[in-house]
């Protein structure tokens, strides 16, 4: 269980499969949890690396405040420590803007998919964005619809179980929310790679508009709606993964 020491905390991360690596960047609060269904779709064919954000799972807690900037820099860390020469980034809501930055900034990153991200932090929903967190009075219903939190209890049992094991909480996920609400995109039209962006029909967090408007404005982007809310790509993840697998197969070596 590998880590490395960066901007004063220790952040834990852990890889699975063989072959082109693929990265999984979490949103505000949540565990490695979030990327299960990603990780047992991917792995294999390629390395799956997910990591902790400061305050999350097995990663030290950050100390002070948290932004965008530092997070990216941060996965530069990781990725050196582990030795990876280029990276296809999977982010979600702030690991989207990670990805972002990333890309703009360090010369790893081959393609993006983005979920439920925005160019701004002025177009996230902080009252949504604080209901999401585990000690909300119902966490759960912004992330996923209705018909999927009644028609899968047990599901819901486990994440809720998986949180309580794995999320941030309190100051950590207060400093992570505030990166997400602070984020101001680099330039757009330099961050080149190919980027497939995923939003949520329903995401009280991120509306459609925001997730289609960076899409419009990357050189290489391209936008999908997915019926439900912020963790539509939990929800619907055989096809979500389907659609990364093949975008991964056209741009691997």
């Amino acid at each position: 269980m590998p880590t490395v020491s960066t901007h004063g905390a220790s952040i834990h991360y852990e890889t699975d499969g063989d072959g082109p690596t693929v990265v999984f960047v979490s949103d505000v609060g949540y565990g490695a949890w979030l990327w299960g269904w990603h990780n047992d779709a991917v792995a294999g064919p390629y390395e799956t690396l997910v990591w902790d954000l400061p305050g999350t799972g097995r990663s030290d807690a950050p100390e002070g405040p948290l932004d965008v900037a530092t997070l990216a820099a941060t996965l530069e860390a990781v990725l050196s420590d582990h030795g990876v020469a280029s990276a296809h980034l999977v982010g979600a809501g702030l690991g989207g803007m990670v990805a972002l930055r990333y890309a703009h900034r360090y010369n790893r990153a081959r393609t993006l998919t983005l979920y439920c991200t925005a160019a701004s932090g002025d177009a996230v929903d902080e009252s949504a964005l604080s209901a999401l967190a585990l000690d909300g009075p119902d966490s759960l219903a912004g992330a996923f619809s209705p018909a999927f939190r009644e028609g899968a209890p047990d599901l819901l049992d486990r994440i809720a179980a998986w949180r309580t094991e794995e999320d941030a909480t309190g100051d950590a996920r207060a400093a992570q929310a505030a990166a997400m609400t602070g984020f101001d995109a680099p330039p757009l039209y330099e961050v080149t790679q190919p980027t497939e962006v995923y939003y949520g029909l329903d995401d009280p967090v991120v509306a459609p508009d925001a997730a289609e408007a960076l899409a419009a404005d990357l050189p290489r982007g391209s936008a999908e709606a997915v019926e439900g809310r912020h963790c539509c790509y939990v929800e619907h993840a055989p096809a979500v993964t389907d659609r990364l697998l093949a975008m991964l197969d056209e741009h691997a070596e």
